[in-house]
């Protein structure tokens, strides 16, 4: 199969995933992005893939076949019954590496929205991106909210048998693997995210955690995920009790026992820089695996929040970024 243009602009929105409570499952899109363009080279006999990166990982990310962007590329362009292209990659780099706000995701899902993109007219097929995206990445909480946006929760199902589908009663038959749930969010709720100038990696991060855990725990975080979609869109409530209850319900939804008290020995300012802004009554947790902290509010906190952070923002250890919640997820422009 031919490519059906020369040229594909892509556009990813950082993630952040947790939430707090919502361990693997949950995820949430931000409106500060990647983008990158996939132009294809004009020698039909040149197929290298040439890497140019601006910004964040210019001076550490590899600029050849190891790239995972371009290994994702390769992975899905085979997948999409594209031969081996030769491309020049150009990508423009805001999302930070290693702090928790989905960089790893965000290269999974523009490699294979790029090669769809090539493949196939139309709109892009989410699900199909999701899903191989998911299988890549391995679990699906940063690559649900970068390819769909908003709010999400997304689960691996497995059938009794582990493998294959289950029939359901009017409905199609529900497949075994990576699914995902897009829930609305109000877009008076905002995400600032703390920035810090040290690293954690995922795996770090994932051996910190225990082997097992209470069970009163697990039924404290069950209870507290479940109030994460009525505090992102309050307007499921009562008019009269929306702004007096939204900033409440997400302090309580972002409360957490299962992964945070076990990594916060990793990150110690991040875990003191969380506590402080709980301490006033705002909803914060840590962003993804960290180190970033992401703080969430209905209605606009700005300046109170900064406030908070002061010392931290003096420091110059620290930034933050204000973001609004990203609505759209992957986007692609073919050229």
């Amino acid at each position: 199969m031919n490519p059906i243009c020369n040229s594909v602009h892509v556009r990813v929105p950082a993630t952040s995933a947790n939430l707090g409570s919502g361990f693997d499952t949950v995820g949430l899109a931000l409106d500060y992005h990647d983008e990158l363009t996939f132009t294809l080279n004009d020698d039909p006999n040149d197929g290298i893939a040439h890497v140019i990166i601006h910004g964040e990982g210019a001076d550490t990310l590899p600029r050849d076949e190891t790239h995972l962007v371009v290994s994702t590329f390769r992975r899905a362009c085979a997948t999409f019954g594209l031969g081996r292209l030769g491309f020049t990659l150009e990508a423009t780099n805001n999302i930070p590496q290693a702090r928790g706000m989905g960089s790893s995701a965000e290269a999974i899902v523009a490699g294979i929205a790029a090669a769809a993109a090539f493949a196939q007219t139309g709109d892009l097929n989410r699900p199909a991106i999701f899903d191989m995206a998911a299988q890549i990445e391995g679990h699906p909480d940063n690559v649900a909210p970068a390819v769909f946006g908003g709010l999400t929760v997304s689960w691996d199902f497995e059938t009794a048998e582990g493998v294959g589908s289950v029939a359901v009663p009017g409905g199609e038959p529900l497949h075994g693997g990576f699914h995902a749930v897009n829930y609305p969010v109000d877009p008076s709720i905002t995400a600032a995210v703390f920035v810090p100038d040290y690293e954690l990696s995922t795996e770090k991060a994932r051996q910190a955690l225990p082997r097992e855990l209470p069970y009163k725990d697990a039924v404290y975080n069950v209870s507290r995920v479940g109030l994460l979609p009525a505090a992102m869109n309050p307007v499921v409530l009562a008019q009269a009790a929306q702004q007096a209850q939204s900033n409440a319900l997400l302090f309580t939804a972002t409360q957490d026992k299962l992964h945070q008290p076990y990594r916060g020995a990793l990150m110690p300012p991040s875990t003191e820089l969380i506590a402080l802004f709980r301490s006033k009554g705002y909803a914060a947790a840590v962003s993804g695996a960290g180190p970033c902290v992401l703080v969430l509010h209905y209605g606009n906190a700005r300046e109170a929040i900064d406030q908070i952070a002061s010392e931290q923002l003096a420091s110059g250890h620290w930034r933050v970024l204000h973001l609004p919640i990203n609505t759209a997820g992957v986007e692609i422009e073919r050229r």
